[in-house]
């Protein structure tokens, strides 16, 4: 777009091709083919976030991921309307329990942005379902039911586009739930919407169990002074942060730009978690980088930077069978009792793992003793 976006102060929430169009974030003869994708997908964008885009790179990083384009018309044999199978886990509305000892807890079905490769696409949006009192008490007493639940994930949507009041009343709830020892929140509102995390935000979270944040970001560039001040005040009140991200192309895909965004979630305190694979979701093979691609780039991560920046890559596995860690192995068996060993420059060593007995004495050393 022209010079004149650095300019341009955007108040509203951008909903609309003609939004994006006013916002200078499409060229206008783009408008009736993003209006047709819109059609299916919801779109919003922030007024911090359009800011953002219109005053760096129009189709950087931060833009990617926000801004519709034609290519999300374009689907793939392989996608799905629920890539990660949440259906086939939800007991009843509001909630997934996949695995044995933690739920989500999906109390709202609206985002202050709309990710263009969301795997919720189909479900998030204006109008999108969310809980209503009963449904909500519903859950609940299907969390107090189940005694092997430890820990609660409130996502959505964005749990934390509900009003400070409504958090503490979900938040008071689980606090009483005796066998419910951690809860978790996954979100995107200290980032892209940070105006959100008011003191009476954070109030709402504080509780005596402990409440982990995770912070979704993809890219360095969506931390302004204003995320950072959001980050900074959910940590100054010891609620401990954590970082999910997605890996995806043309806008994390390189490792100078994944080391990047690491480090930035690491100053401002928050622990890398998560680099996700990107879902089979409609109409987003845009985005999608190979498994192997994505393993060379943790590799190159490896030893580069610091460890407190190395999260672990996950596959959800597609149909609900949940996530597993597919990072690159530096480890191949060398034959008998050695193994071969990469180092972070791909130098195989040699590595002899002795055969141990169960009382943990080592029977090469004791046969050498013998001899």
């Amino acid at each position: 777009m022209g010079s004149d976006t650095t300019a341009r102060t955007i108040k509203a929430p951008v909903r609309t091709a003609s939004d994006l169009v006013a916002a200078g974030l499409i060229e206008p003869e783009h408008a009736a083919g993003i209006s047709r994708v819109l059609d299916e997908f919801a779109l919003a964008i922030t007024p911090s976030v359009a800011e953002t885009i219109a005053s760096a790179d129009p189709s950087g990083g931060v833009a990617r991921q926000f801004v519709p384009t034609l290519a999300e018309a374009v689907e793939t044999a392989d996608e799905l309307t629920d890539p990660i199978g949440d259906d086939a886990h939800s007991p009843i509305k509001g909630i997934v329990h996949r695995y044995p000892d933690r739920v989500l807890l999906k109390p709202v079905h609206v985002c202050p942005v709309y990710c263009r490769f969301c795997f919720r696409r189909e479900r998030v949006g204006p109008g999108g379902e969310a809980l209503t009192q009963a449904e909500l008490s519903a859950a609940l007493d299907y969390i107090r039911a189940n005694p092997e639940i430890w820990e609660v994930i409130l996502s959505g949507g964005d749990p934390l586009i509900l009003s400070p009041r409504r958090l503490a009343d979900i938040r008071d709830s689980l606090e009483v739930i005796d066998h419910v020892r951690v809860v978790r929140i996954h979100s995107r509102v200290p980032v892209v919407d940070p105006v959100r995390v008011t003191q009476d935000l954070v109030e709402a979270l504080r509780r005596p169990k402990p409440t982990y944040v995770v912070i979704h970001a993809n890219h360095a560039d969506e931390f302004t002074g204003a995320a950072r001040s959001a980050c900074a005040r959910l940590a100054d009140a010891g609620i401990p942060l954590l970082s999910q991200s997605v890996l995806l192309r043309g806008v994390n895909d390189e490792p100078e730009a994944l080391a990047r965004l690491l480090r930035t979630f690491v100053e401002n305190r928050i622990k890398p978690y998560y680099l996700h694979h990107c879902d089979l979701a409609r109409g987003t093979g845009h985005f999608r980088m190979s498994i192997a691609e994505g393993q060379e780039l943790m590799r190159a991560l490896r030893g580069r930077i610091s460890g407190l920046c190395q999260p672990t890559y996950v596959l959800d596995i597609p149909g609900g069978h949940g996530k597993v860690p597919i990072g690159p192995s530096f480890l191949e068996a060398g034959g008998q009792d050695r193994l071969e060993v990469r180092d972070v420059s791909g130098i195989p060593h040699s590595y002899c793992e002795a055969e141990v007995r169960t009382d943990g004495q080592d029977r090469r050393r004791e046969s050498t003793r013998r001899g």
